[in-house]
């Protein structure tokens, strides 16, 4: 039985899966190659780079004009910046992928040979170009997890392959492709003197850089339809389109949101019963909550300063008209699929947007004291207004010395009020957040059940919070935050909205920000508070 694929290859005898050959230009490829080109493919994480490589190497061996290889560096990433080691490790991994896919038996020969005369910094050139010579066709050398490798260990690398460049494809390979979620030229190597060497400066021989793409919507609905096919289970109107608004395509979580729609919740294990809206909506909310290791690493990103640099100004938006995001911390982080830059810089999808605010305040939503028993009145809804008083107060005695908990500093006030409303709704409710640079505010939907047996099938609270910094005057900051409010309300459709201003002034005592008001924005009462 195939299944959607979340973790390794996409192997076609078990998963659904997108012709991997038909996810780049071919035609590029077959050129770069017969141009005796070395190029970069690069993508993040669980895009399908490493099935995309399987796939060329196999096909360029059944055509028989080149010999082609696949090896996984990543092994030799253990080896950090000790390149003795690091060089024989990956000229093992060179061996055992040779004798995996190809049964060759000359390059063993060969490693044993060269193992006892040539330094390490030369084994990876003499091991090619020794091989080399002995094959019948020219080699096609696909090295995987390349920016995996630190250190003297990725110079070397690199330089060796530079060095045996010019004696291709006789005495070395004809095509070597580098992959890796950077661009090779974003590789970042400390040197034995502490220098930073770039990897574009110990690969200037690099030709392009190809990046691999996500699903398109077509993409995505094909590979749904395969389960229609292999199990008569139906996807009700909206659900792919759903899918692909939530992943933009991004393949680990397309494949992931349809494994646990279809396969992880039992009711939907019965083929007879379509996957409907609700069912992708409560399987876009496990995924969330279980962080499983796609996201978990996503996480663990979020504490590098490179990335906090721009995620930091999105969460926050506090980027200056006369300031700059440096290029590099920008190409960094959209390599590794957390952002997008056009049409305009972003979060790359609405899933990232949930995870990233959740993975900042996990740990503060699990200290602060509260109960959502406190705020339930008649009818099992929400008590809103009681809420934001309570986190008002909250934020008067703790404010400054909670929010710079955070790594993200400028974004302290909206993770903490985040963090209040989460540790809310954790217990069967739901917050959708819309954020992003030039926005001015941070928009939450909250959705609460109002039936516990029934949850998100019956009838269900949704209130508009919009959270904003104060930048203007108080009435002009005020007047944008109303008709921001009310915009919002009347999308989602919701007749509940609310107001926070958070006046960062540092002088300004405590009884001048402080306020709880109602205002009138057109046919919407919208609750206001100031803090």
């Amino acid at each position: 039985m195939k299944t959607f694929n979340t973790a390794g290859p996409t192997r076609s005898d078990e998963h659904y899966t997108i012709p991997a050959l038909s996810r780049w230009d071919m035609d590029d490829i077959r050129r770069l190659i017969g141009e005796k080109r070395y190029f970069v493919l690069h993508a993040p994480r669980q895009t399908g780079k490493t099935s995309c490589l399987l796939a060329l190497m196999e096909q360029l061996n059944a055509e028989a004009d080149y010999r082609a290889l696949y090896v996984n560096l990543e092994p030799a990433q253990a080896a950090r910046g000790d390149m003795a080691s690091g060089m024989r490790i990956i000229l093992d991994a060179l061996v055992a992928g040779a004798d995996e896919y190809l049964a060759d038996r000359l390059l063993p020969e060969i490693a044993r040979e060269i193992l006892t005369t040539q330094a390490a910094g030369s084994l990876l050139r003499e091991g090619l170009r020794r091989w080399c010579r002995r094959l019948e066709n020219p080699l096609v050398l696909l090295l995987d997890e390349v920016d995996s490798l630190v250190g003297d260990t990725l110079i070397s690398l690199l330089r060796q392959i530079r060095a045996g460049y010019p004696d291709r494809p006789r005495s070395f390979p004809q095509t070597v492709l580098l992959c890796g979620v950077r661009d090779v030229r974003d590789y970042r190597i400390h040197d034995g003197d502490h220098q930073i060497i770039t990897g574009g400066s110990a690969f200037n021989i690099k030709s392009e850089s190809l990046r691999l793409g996500n699903f398109s919507h077509e993409e995505v609905a094909l590979l749904y339809t395969q389960h229609t096919e292999a199990t008569g289970q139906l996807f009700e109107a909206g659900v792919i389109d759903y899918v692909f608004e939530q992943t933009t395509g991004q393949p680990w979580l397309v494949n992931a949101m349809g494994y646990e729609a279809c396969f992880r919740a039992k009711a939907a294990r019965d083929r007879s019963c379509p996957i409907t809206l609700t069912d992708m909506l409560d399987a876009r909310e496990r995924l969330i909550e279980r962080r499983d290791t796609h996201l978990d690493q996503l996480g663990d990103k979020l504490k590098e300063a490179r990335v906090q640099r721009v995620i930091g100004r999105l969460l926050a938006d506090t980027l200056a008209a006369d300031a700059v995001i440096p290029e590099d911390d920008l190409q960094y982080v959209e390599d590794l699929g957390l952002i997008r830059v056009r049409p305009q810089l972003a979060v790359a999808n609405p899933i990232y947007r949930e995870v990233i605010p959740r993975t900042l305040t996990w740990t503060t939503q699990v200290l602060i004291p509260q109960e959502t028993a406190w705020y339930l009145k008649e009818g099992r809804r929400l008590d809103l207004p009681k809420l934001l008083d309570a986190f008002q107060q909250f934020f008067r005695e703790n404010g400054d010395s909670w929010a710079n908990r955070f790594d993200y500093k400028e974004a302290g006030p909206q993770l903490l009020m985040q963090s209040f409303l989460q540790r809310i709704v954790n217990s069967g409710g739901r917050i959708d957040r819309e954020y992003g640079l030039g926005r001015r505010r941070t928009d939450l939907l909250v959705q609460w059940p109002l039936d516990e047996t029934q949850g998100f099938h019956g009838p269900v609270q949704r209130a508009v919070i919009e959270l904003k910094i104060l930048h203007k005057s108080l009435a002009t900051t005020i007047a944008e935050g109303l008709a921001q409010t009310a915009d919002y309300m009347d999308r989602v459709g919701t007749d509940e909205g609310y107001l926070v201003v958070f006046d960062r002034t540092p002088e300004l005592p405590w009884e001048e920000k402080s306020f709880v008001r109602q205002e009138q924005y057109g046919e919407h009462r919208i609750g206001v508070w100031g803090m």
